[in-house]
């Protein structure tokens, strides 16, 4: 098992990474959470990592912090939820908002990520609140992460973000256009994207 990878960032976006080490690429899935974390950072990158096998494919994903590892680890050990659904879980809210979400079983909350509805957002509670309630509660994000970019560029990475998530592109674009709209032109990327994914499309 490759527990973490530790290397030269060759190449990014919101939804993989590629970690030169030593010569060889790895191609990694990440979390638009995690991309927006490695997004600043210089020099060498650590990338927490987790080796998903199936018949087809070896997949490796991989997060910026361990809870974000630990919080995916458990999510995957749910009946129903494929690493998939995990990452776009991990994409749409942060650790510490889903530890919160399933130690107070707010079936709302997480019913308002893509892909969970109700019947897997009540598995998630019955299957990892006393799990999660034995370990220590992720810390929670004390700032947003920036975007130098603004207004459209803005829209453009968070347009591009919903596509590699599979959204359609009508959907996307009107949905961030009705959050630009309500919420002004200073919004971020990042809330941009975690907005619209909460928006059910």
């Amino acid at each position: 098992m490759i527990a973490y990878l530790e290397g030269k960032l060759i190449e990014k976006d919101v939804s993989q990474a590629i970690l030169d080490v030593h010569g060889v690429g790895y191609q990694v899935r990440i979390s638009v959470q995690t991309f927006w974390q490695i997004n600043q950072i210089e020099g060498p990158l650590k990338l927490h990592t987790h080796l998903h096998i199936t018949e087809d494919s070896h997949t490796l994903f991989g997060f910026f912090t361990f809870e974000e590892k630990s919080i995916f680890l458990q999510l995957i050990s749910v009946n129903g939820i494929g690493p998939g659904t995990a990452l776009m879980v991990l994409s749409s809210i942060s650790p510490a908002e889903l530890y919160q979400a399933i130690t107070r079983e707010d079936v709302r909350q997480l019913q308002s990520i893509k892909g969970i509805g109700g019947k897997t957002a009540q598995r998630m509670i019955l299957e990892l609140k006393d799990k999660l309630k034995k370990v220590a509660a992720p810390e929670p994000t004390d700032a947003k992460f920036e975007s130098t970019l603004k207004n459209n560029k803005n829209k453009e990475e968070a347009l591009a973000a919903l596509l590699v998530l599979g959204i359609p592109k009508a959907a996307a674009e009107k949905t961030i256009d009705q959050i630009l709209k309500r919420d002004g032109s200073d919004v971020s990327t990042e809330d941009l994207i975690k907005t619209a994914l909460k928006s059910g499309f």
